[in-house]
């Protein structure tokens, strides 16, 4: 029975880690942290192994919630170093103006946050998105409108900053 399981994880680890470190990437823009984002979400499904349904999904909830963390992270750092510099005000201007999808995405209420990093970034289909959030395939949908829309307006803003 251990040998099947550890087997199994092996299987699901080898399928999986390089796909999720990948999406990790493009999410924290740094090869280390996303490597220990996804390596932490593993660990995590591991301790849970026997409990978890749906591994796939456990990961990309996982690693989602952790790639939220490390941004809450570098915004407080961020924040941190604006107070302690004389540039503040050059700072703000410079992030305000920032047309960068990421930071956009990461403005987004976490309601919509959720179902674009996982329907855009981890590529799942809408029916997925709706299992792992809990939420009708319809919300999903709807979610995914209502976000959409705000990247727009939030981006077309940005653009017409720096022009």
């Amino acid at each position: 029975m251990k040998r099947s399981r550890d087997k199994a994880a092996s299987e699901l680890f080898a399928a999986l880690y390089p796909r999720l470190a990948g999406w990790c990437r493009r999410l924290v823009d740094d090869d280390e942290t996303a490597h220990e984002i996804a390596s932490e979400a593993f660990t995590r499904l591991w301790a849970r192994w026997s409990r978890v349904e749906e591994p796939r999904g456990f990961l990309y909830v996982t690693a989602a919630n952790l790639v939220r963390d490390h941004w809450r992270k570098l915004e407080r750092e961020r924040k941190a170093m604006r107070r302690v510099t004389t540039e503040a005000a050059v700072n703000a201007h410079t992030e305000q103006a920032d047309p960068s999808v990421r930071l956009l995405v990461q403005s987004l209420p976490e309601r919509l946050r959720t179902p674009i990093l996982l329907h855009y970034y981890a590529d799942m289909p809408i029916r997925e998105v709706s299992v792992l959030t809990g939420r009708k395939e319809g919300t999903v949908k709807a979610d995914l409108h209502a976000a959409r829309e705000l990247l727009r307006v939030h981006l077309r803003r940005s653009l017409d900053h720096t022009l």
